[in-house]
């Protein structure tokens, strides 16, 4: 096998007050893979996503991406190739126009002119947003926000993108909208949710954390349909949904 694009290894994390959240995660992503990570509230979800770019520091073990050590004489490149979508886009836009929101990255790695533009722009395309580009985000809708905000991360060209619960407070519409284009990006995915329907439609590998390890892994149908390891970690499926019948 290929050098795993992230590697996660012996990872563990207490923070200040005491509080483990982490106990030996190992996890290894190769590239055009997209995994999900499913989860209970406090299953330390968070706390893992916070260490793959550097947010977080390692109490033990370790993190690479592409074989570069996460750590801080690398955090600038790392940061570069590991994208972060948040939940909230408002966290991740605060400019005056959708152009200067989506360049606020490259232009931060020296791009300046005509390969900045082209950089946003195609970024806004490949979200379906290019014709908001001169728009402020505020006046967008949120289904249009978050898109951005995924705009935002792949304008810096990165070689993973971890999206925070994308599909939370989406329309049916914009959630269908938003999972074409994901299907369509040619980049590593590592998707945290706890909508499990949409693991299963754009994640054919699911990885479950629960209390700090890591409990499963393997293909997304297999996972959902283990009755057991559902209800040991605290997992549910939507009403009337049946992975056996997707």
């Amino acid at each position: 096998m290929s050098v795993p694009v992230l590697d996660v290894r012996g990872l563990a994390h207490a923070y200040p007050d005491g509080h483990q959240a982490l106990f030996g995660v190992d996890l290894h992503v190769h590239a055009g893979e997209r995994v999900a990570l499913l989860g209970p509230n406090g299953a330390g979800k968070t706390t893992l996503v916070l260490h793959l770019n550097g947010i977080l520091t390692a109490g033990a073990g370790t993190v690479a991406v592409s074989g570069l050590p996460v750590e801080k004489k690398n955090l600038r490149e790392i940061r570069r190739r590991v994208g972060i979508v948040f939940q909230d886009p408002d966290d991740q836009l605060f400019s005056a126009t959708v152009r200067d929101d989506v360049a606020f990255g490259p232009r931060n790695l020296g791009l300046r002119g005509a390969e900045l533009e082209a950089r946003v722009l195609h970024a806004l395309d490949q979200v379906g947003m290019t014709e908001y580009v001169d728009r402020p985000p505020h006046h967008l809708s949120f289904g249009q926000r978050r898109r951005v905000a995924v705009a935002t991360v792949l304008a810096m060209e990165p070689e993973i993108l971890v999206l925070d619960e994308p599909s939370s407070n989406l329309d049916p519409a914009s959630r269908r909208e938003l999972a074409d284009i994901l299907r369509s990006l040619d980049v590593t995915v590592l998707m945290v949710t706890h909508d499990l329907p949409y693991a299963l439609e754009l994640c054919p590998r699911s990885v479950v954390l629960s209390d700090g390890v890591i409990v499963a892994d393997g293909e997304t149908r297999d996972v959902l349909t283990d009755d057991v390891l559902m209800k040991a970690h605290r997992l549910e499926l939507p009403y009337g949904f049946d992975p056996r019948s997707v």
